[in-house]
């Protein structure tokens, strides 16, 4: 299904009724909206990032609700759109954090080969109405994925950006992990902690301390 260890470790979430019923409600959608992301692209996170390279999770809430924007990765467009503000801020973080000069593209697959997890809770979205997925049952789904990753022997640094990412802390319980938790990078709220915050160098700081290859931000 992923294509990877995820289909191994992820088994007893996706062998059950609750999934099956789970996509079959999805694939309903399809069929008579228009949703997000293409339906090849729902599990792009999980295809991109295998559980044993996943160091680090950075957790959205759902998929851009705009024509063309969602590809599976929270937080990330593809080639060619516009960059959210979200992004922007994000970008302006990193710069003032590493000095890494922003990207033009607001594509994030380079980090997942880095072995960054860009992971939405909701996996889903109908066009232009946000979080309109939110309880058609994918929380159960992706909470699983959290836990499976809690349970990691390796350490895992939990990115955890706005009120809604954070809620899913209490499902990080294992001592070897780092939770870096912040404002969401939105303008709403950006300058209320998420500015200054240090993901970055801080998430690096703590793969090194642990023998770990640091993350290249760097999307050029």
């Amino acid at each position: 299904m992923f294509g990877n260890d995820w289909d191994k470790k992820l088994i007893n979430a996706t062998s059950s009724e609750y999934f099956h019923n789970l996509m079959n409600n999805v694939y309903k959608e399809y069929s008579i909206r228009t949703i997000y992301p293409p339906r090849d692209l729902i599990f792009n996170a999980l295809k991109s990032t295998p559980f044993k390279d996943t160091k680090v999770v950075i957790v959205g809430q759902d998929p851009y609700h705009g024509e063309g924007e969602a590809m599976g990765l929270s937080f990330s467009v593809n080639n060619n759109i516009k960059l959210p503000p979200s992004l922007k801020n994000i970008y302006k973080e990193m710069y003032d954090d590493l000095g890494i000069e922003p990207a033009t593209t607001g594509d994030l697959s380079k980090w997942t080969k880095e072995g960054v997890l860009l992971l939405n809770a909701t996996l889903t979205v109908v066009k232009d109405q946000p979080n309109s997925h939110a309880k058609i049952g994918w929380g159960r789904f992706t909470d699983y994925i959290i836990k499976c990753l809690n349970a990691k022997d390796t350490p895992v640094v939990f990115i955890l950006w706005g009120n809604f990412a954070r809620s899913k802390k209490e499902l990080i319980t294992n001592p070897k992990h780092l939770i870096i938790e912040s404002a969401h990078p939105s303008p709403f709220s950006c300058n209320y902690g998420f500015f200054g915050s240090k993901p970055f160098s801080r998430t690096n700081d703590f793969l090194i301390k642990n023998g770990m290859e640091p993350i290249d931000w760097n999307l050029k």
